[in-house]
């Protein structure tokens, strides 16, 4: 699944849980499955920021690490 696809179904998962009335059971699969997802996310997104700090390039041709926060 990509990224835009997780991040799709979460939202889909949390417009269910905002709207919709249903069994604790149903909810408590839909948060769990809201979690698998996010982690997932989240792991695509670390090792997204990991290459792109990997590939920073400095002017004189050398490879630098740089935090991305800034």
């Amino acid at each position: 699944m990509t990224l835009e696809q997780t991040l799709a179904r979460l939202e889909e998962i949390v417009a269910r849980l905002d709207e919709e009335r249903m069994d604790l059971g149903e909810a408590l699969a839909l948060f769990e499955e809201g979690v698998a997802h996010l982690r997932n996310a989240a792991g695509v997104l670390t090792e997204a920021d990991a290459r792109v700090k990997r590939l920073t390039e400095l002017a004189d041709g050398a490879f630098a690490l740089e935090d991305l926060d800034d």
